[in-house]
């Protein structure tokens, strides 16, 4: 097995999984990725792998992003009317779908810093490699990360809260 496959083999799962969180389109998830993978090639050492792929998939998603605004509003307005199209037959599911649908909302009112470090943590990223691809002091991974946490929790139950039926106060 030459590096390239090797490199492939050993990133290419877990940096689609992460883009796909990041960005909620599996198919442009699977675009970065491959761009990414291209940039490696031409690269003649990478000293951190993991940290280097990373760090050139959040450029790029930045990079897209400017490119790519229109594209994806239309994406979320035909994920919603399929949303709206679809019913669920068991209220269990509706529920989970529901505790889904909060949960990436409150991921996404996250900072860009704190939701792209619990993301690549989540892939297995150490707080090295997440200093390395978030341009942080290593040091400050721990923080960042604890930071983040308590933000999600906040951001979750702020969101739920004020969902229509809520009556404002935690089941017992």
């Amino acid at each position: 097995m030459d590096d390239a496959e090797r490199l492939f083999r050993t990133y290419h799962g877990m940096l689609v999984r992460y883009l796909t969180r990041r960005l909620g389109d599996r198919d442009w998830a699977e675009e970065v990725a491959q761009e990414t993978f291209v940039r490696a090639l031409r690269q003649r050492r990478l000293s951190n792998e993991r940290a280097w792929l990373f760090t050139v998939a959040n450029n790029l998603v930045r990079d897209d992003a400017r490119r790519d605004a229109r594209r994806r509003a239309r994406l979320a307005l035909l994920r919603e009317e399929t949303r709206d199209d679809v019913v669920e037959p068991e209220p269990l599911s509706l529920e989970r779908a529901q505790d889904t649908a909060l949960a990436r909302r409150a991921v996404n009112a996250l900072t860009e810093r704190d939701r792209l470090a619990l993301l690549m943590r989540e892939e297995g990223l150490n707080y090295e490699e997440i200093a390395q691809a978030l341009h942080l002091s290593a040091g400050s991974i721990g923080t960042t990360l604890a930071r983040a946490r308590r933000r999600l929790v906040e951001q979750y139950e702020a969101l739920r809260e004020a969902q229509p039926g809520s009556t404002g106060h935690a089941a017992s």
